[in-house]
């Protein structure tokens, strides 16, 4: 069982001034893609890039900094392909106690930075309506030996699909790229500090997010701290 789940426990510019004649100057090309309605707020091109064209569902987790444990999670939605998104619901969360990764592996207590899909869900507690399949089973509990504080954070988790085999449980410890790049990457429910790679919040929050991603809609999470995403 610890084995399984492993993975977890524990200025946009802008123009001003009058360029010495008279004019205000242009806005910058950065200021004109953050004010862009179809696209996801504080993400840069290059996971812009990487967020699914048939996706209308984005789960945006921003962490306060590289190495920092606090983050905000935000739902967006849009209606169809190419449309605008709405933001839907804000969260404060918190991601791997010593910040983020953009090489993550095994034991680094960080989380991975990029984009992933969100495909298959589960958890100790009863389904709460969700439209991701959903594995009810005690076998998510964690381990004794683990902290107090941490006996409820897997009562409900999205698995990211981040080195996992899609459609499978989220306990499933099959890793296609070896198990030296880490797995068992989750949203679940927070415990009120940082985890062991995962993003955890609210009891709502997660069951908000259970009852809203639909497959259909091609769910994703884009997830990083506040420089990386930006860049």
């Amino acid at each position: 069982m610890a084995v399984l789940l492993s993975g977890c426990g524990g200025d946009t510019e802008a123009g001003g001034g009058d360029g010495g004649n008279g004019k205000a100057a242009a806005p910058s090309a950065k200021a004109d893609r953050a004010q862009d309605p179809t696209r996801i707020p504080d993400v840069g091109d290059r996971f812009q890039k990487k967020i699914p064209a048939k996706s209308t569902q984005v789960v945006a987790v921003e962490g306060k900094d590289k190495d920092s444990a606090d983050a905000t999670l935000r739902l967006y939605t849009r209606q169809k392909q190419g449309g605008k998104w709405k933001q839907e619901h804000t969260w404060q969360a918190h991601n791997g106690k010593k910040g983020w990764s953009a090489n993550h592996h095994e034991g680094d207590k960080r989380s991975p930075v990029g984009v992933f899909s969100l495909s298959d869900a589960g958890g100790v507690l009863a389904d709460p309506g969700s439209k991701l399949p959903y594995a009810h089973t005690p076998a998510f509990t964690p381990p004794t030996y683990w902290p107090k504080k941490t006996r409820h954070d897997f009562d409900h988790v999205i698995a990211v699909d981040y080195n996992r085999v899609k459609g499978t449980t989220p306990l499933d410890p099959t890793r296609p790229q070896g198990k030296a790049k880490g797995g068992s990457i989750w949203l679940h429910m927070d415990h009120g500090d940082g985890t062991s790679g995962c993003v955890s919040i609210s009891k709502s929050g997660m069951e908000t997010l259970l009852r809203t991603l639909d497959p259909d809609r091609s769910p994703v999470v884009v997830m990083g701290d506040k420089r990386s995403l930006a860049g």
